[in-house]
């Protein structure tokens, strides 16, 4: 640490990389969870960080490091306790109250809306089906559509560009209530 505080970057990391061990026994010693030691880890390194100028040459690195540590570990489990418990999991509780707000009827005409919208796709050219299915469908990147469907990026883009100009006039002539 010593040759850390008079800049030798390969030293402090060298330190930084040798701490993690030490870290993690001592987050275990205090009760923390193996799932969040990685957590433990990361907050005893950002503060010998930021702390690094307040340490005494003359005194032992290992005694110093441990007083961050056990700090840093209580301060998780506080942190984790806090959350626990303020979330509760229960999945089967969702099954057991049914949604008040729900609205059959918007059901419905999600269906409709979503059939008027399957007709104006197959209504398209290849190509511009095509387009608006790797692209906005299946979510996939230009690159990625560009590959799967063996066309450049500019004919992709010019092809959906032109699919959700038609889409949009099809659309505007039909009666719209979503």
């Amino acid at each position: 640490m010593a040759a850390a505080q008079a800049g030798d970057r390969a030293a402090y990391e060298a330190l930084l990389r040798d701490c993690v061990p030490l870290i993690k026994a001592i987050a275990g010693r205090q009760g923390v969870p193996r799932d969040r030691r990685d957590d433990v880890v990361q907050d005893v390194l950002l503060t010998i960080h930021r702390a690094r100028h307040t340490y005494d040459p003359s005194r032992p690195f290992t005694a110093w490091l441990r007083v961050i540590a056990e700090r840093r570990a209580i301060d998780v489990l506080r942190r984790t306790r806090r959350n626990d418990l303020r979330e509760v999991h229960a999945p089967l509780a969702f099954d057991a109250y049914p949604d008040e707000d729900a609205d059959p009827a918007r059901g419905v005409a999600q269906t409709e809306v979503s059939g008027r919208v399957s007709e104006a796709l197959a209504g398209l050219p290849p190509s511009q089906r095509e387009a608006v299915e790797t692209l906005v469908l299946q979510e996939q990147t230009l690159t990625e559509a560009a590959i799967a469907t063996r066309r450049t990026k500019v004919a992709l883009k010019v092809n959906l560009h032109r699919a959700l100009k038609t889409l949009r006039s099809k659309l505007a002539r039909t009666e719209w209530t979503p």
